[in-house]
C-alpha cells in the first residue's frame, strides 16, 4: 500500500517536472521531492497555483518553484523568519517569503528537514491552509 501511495505522490509532480528544460535541473528537483516523500510519507504531494507543494492535514507545509537560475523554496513567512540565520549561513538568498538555491549549489537536506519539521509541528493544530 505504501509503495502505491508513493507512486501516486510522485506522479503528482511528473507533468510539472516535464516543463523544466534542463534534465539535470529536473533531476535535482525530483531528488528533493523523492527525499521529502521518503522522509515524510504522511505529507501529501500536490500541485496548487501551478506549483508543487506538500501539505499535511490540509495545511501548507512547503512549496517549490523554479527559474532559470534557481529553485525557490517557500516555507511560509514564519519558516523564513525562524530559519533566517541558517538559510543565510547555508549561502542561500532569501526574501520575506522564500529562499533560493542556485542550480549549482548543494542542497542542505539537514536544513530542509528542520524547516519541514518546524512547519509540521508548528501547524499541527492549524485548520487553515495558510497560517
Amino acid at each position: 500500500m505504501k509503495e502505491y501511495m508513493f507512486v501516486n505522490q510522485i506522479e503528482a509532480f511528473t507533468e510539472y517536472l516535464s516543463t523544466i528544460n534542463e534534465i539535470d535541473h529536473q533531476s535535482k528537483l525530483n531528488n528533493i521531492f523523492v527525499w521529502i516523500m521518503n522522509k515524510y510519507p504522511n505529507l501529501e504531494a500536490k500541485i496548487a497555483w501551478n506549483q508543487p507543494m506538500f501539505t499535511d492535514h490540509g495545511t501548507f507545509i512547503i512549496g517549490f518553484s523554479v527559474s532559470k537560475s534557481h529553485i525557490a523554496i517557500a516555507p511560509e513567512k514564519a519558516g523564513i523568519i525562524h530559519f533566517s540565520n541558517e538559510i543565510r549561513n547555508a549561502g542561500y538568498h532569501q526574501t520575506s517569503m522564500l529562499f533560493k538555491i542556485k542550480w549549482s549549489d548543494e542542497i542542505d537536506y539537514s536544513l530542509l528537514e528542520r524547516i519541514i519539521l518546524y512547519n509540521i509541528t508548528d501547524k499541527l493544530n492549524c485548520n487553515t491552509f495558510w497560517r
